[in-house]
């Protein structure tokens, strides 16, 4: 275990040596440093303020797999920076660190269910994790398939906007394992569409199915939520899920996968 604040920084810290590495090996100018940077402060701000919420004092052995998720984010993010302002073709960069990314996906849970730290605060931060790298890799692949491509990434933050706003989307919605699995395949399709080398007509009927996968997986939950407006204060037991900013009711918790 190691204290919230500490680890935090040392995310920080392990951004910015990485911005470093990357810059050696690709090169990157004063946008990309500053993305990668104000990204790894962003994130460290809003897990310690969850964290301070949840009255969590120390990470866990997942929640730093998760945090080191969110550093690879951080530097694919300033990667696509270097990419949309220079033009510099960092693929053989780019796709090895978010494949690394996703790849630990399937890790903090596991590194959960084994040392029994699985948390309300680590799902969230799981699920967070998630959706930033899903939403810097939409950007990075609308550049070359469409603006269209950037409903992948943002659609998990207009569903968030939308419960604040909305006090019937507010209920907490019951486990779906689908979910999960629709958020493995939409990262698995962007790297493969950043990759770049998939032939054309294949990369774009893999990210219509990711994007029809997940109007699938929000719009269930909507209308779950929908048919339930009528009675939103109903007392529930939470059940923890690892979709971003999702927790769902009548269970016990559950580990992350």
């Amino acid at each position: 275990m190691i204290g919230v604040r500490r680890g935090l920084l040392s995310g920080v810290v392990g951004v910015l040596v990485m911005c470093a590495l990357l810059d050696a090996r690709a090169g990157l100018g004063s946008v990309a440093w500053a993305t990668g940077s104000t990204c790894a402060a962003v994130l460290a701000l809003a897990a310690a303020r969850r964290a301070a919420s949840d009255g969590v004092r120390a990470l866990g052995p997942a929640d730093l797999v998760t945090l080191t998720r969110g550093a690879l984010a951080c530097g694919v993010a300033a990667l696509v920076a270097e990419s949309s302002t220079s033009g510099a073709d960092v693929r053989h960069v780019l796709v090895p660190l978010a494949a690394a990314a996703l790849a630990l996906d399937f890790v903090d849970g596991r590194v959960a269910r084994l040392t029994g730290t699985a948390s309300p605060f680590g799902a969230r931060l799981d699920g967070e994790a998630d959706a930033f790298l899903i939403l810097v890799l939409s950007v990075d692949v609308a550049g070359s398939a469409g603006a269209w491509v950037l409903s992948t990434g943002l659609v998990r933050y207009v569903y968030a906007v939308a419960t604040w706003l909305v006090p019937w989307m507010q209920r907490d919605l019951p486990a779906r394992y689908w979910r999960k699995v629709v958020a493995a395949y939409v990262g698995i399709s962007l790297v493969l569409a950043a990759w770049g080398h998939a032939p054309a007509a294949t990369t774009y009927a893999v990210l219509v199915v990711a994007v029809v996968l997940l109007a699938e997986s929000f719009g269930w939950d909507v209308v779950w939520l929908w048919r339930r407006r009528v009675n939103p204060t109903e007392p529930q037991t939470v059940l923890l899920d690892r979709t971003p900013g999702r927790i769902t009711p009548d269970g016990p918790p559950s580990d992350r996968p």
